[in-house]
């Protein structure tokens, strides 16, 4: 089968590719896909701009890469379709659409389950713009591959077989005093939804499911603890690995449009929403996550 043509084209950094040429709202044969998630591998994140898709079209394209998951936060998802989980500021009836304060942290995303998710697919459908037309609202995305590989020696011994805990009620609860102090409502943690999420255990350096590279596994939203150490000094070795990792070095910055469709690999990045915009200035995203694998 002759797979469909595109480009690659690579930023200034450790990660990242944008592939250009193909209209995505038609589906992909498996040719492409393979040639598009050797691309993947590699950069750990890429991106197409200009599309329009349906959220079918969205869901048909995430389900090449595995399973996609229902969010374990439903209050979010889009109508009809579960599967796709809103990110926006936007406010109607006095309540948000969608997420409003998504990943103002650095965070990897399901680092707090057993199995974590392969990776994200974040659609962009408006884009907050200053008075200028500038695009608000970048994303950082850092390299925990190369991370990991820049760390000396020593530090890679000093880490070799720690594990950490992984908790997602802590973070939650967290934005979730946030937002009542700005008078916004978010939903409340359920008994069931608590029990969704237990508390997990994941090595600070975990290998890649399927490409095998060591990556660094901490990150400041849901790593709590690490197994063994006192509490002061495992916040210390988390906070000096996440310090390290999302130096500039190993970082890229995207800057949205409207129809990016962006995919990052959840076992070998974090990320950071930059929250430089707010009303009127509107931003509204449909985000699906993939199930992942258990790690070698």
């Amino acid at each position: 089968m002759t797979a469909m043509s595109f480009e690659v084209h690579y930023p200034d950094a450790a990660l990242g590719a944008e592939i250009r040429g193909l209209d995505l709202s038609r589906d992909v044969d498996d040719e492409t896909f393979r040639q598009i998630e050797r691309v993947f591998h590699e950069r750990s994140v890429i991106w197409f701009r200009g599309q329009t898709l349906t959220p079918e079209q969205h869901i048909r394209f995430s389900r090449h890469f595995g399973t996609v998951e229902v969010p374990t936060n439903s209050q979010y998802a889009l109508a009809g379709h579960p599967e796709i989980y809103v990110v926006s500021n936007i406010v109607e009836n006095g309540r948000n659409v969608g997420n409003a304060d998504a990943g103002r942290v650095w965070h990897t995303d399901s680092s707090y389950m057993k199995v974590p998710s392969r990776c994200s697919l974040l659609y962009s459908i408006e884009i907050p713009r200053d008075d200028a037309g500038r695009a608000l609202g970048a994303t950082h995305f850092a390299s925990m591959a190369a991370a990991y590989d820049a760390l000396s020696d020593e530090i890679k011994q000093q880490v070799e077989g720690l594990e950490a805990v992984h908790n997602y009620t802590a973070q939650y609860e967290r934005r979730l005093a946030k937002m009542k102090a700005a008078g916004a409502i978010r939903e409340e943690l359920t008994p069931e939804m608590r029990a969704k999420v237990p508390d997990v255990i994941h090595p600070v350096i975990r290998r890649h499911p399927l490409t095998g590279r060591k990556c660094v596994f901490v990150n400041i939203a849901f790593v709590t603890e690490i197994v063994g150490m006192t509490k002061e000094a495992g916040a210390q070795l988390r906070d000096m690995l996440i310090e390290h990792s999302t130096a500039p070095r190993f970082v890229y910055q995207h800057r949205w449009e409207t129809g990016d469709l962006l995919i990052w690999d959840n076992s070998a990045t974090q990320h950071l929403a930059i929250a430089d915009f707010s009303l009127p200035q509107r931003r509204l995203m449909y985000r699906t996550t993939v199930k992942g694998q258990p790690s070698h």
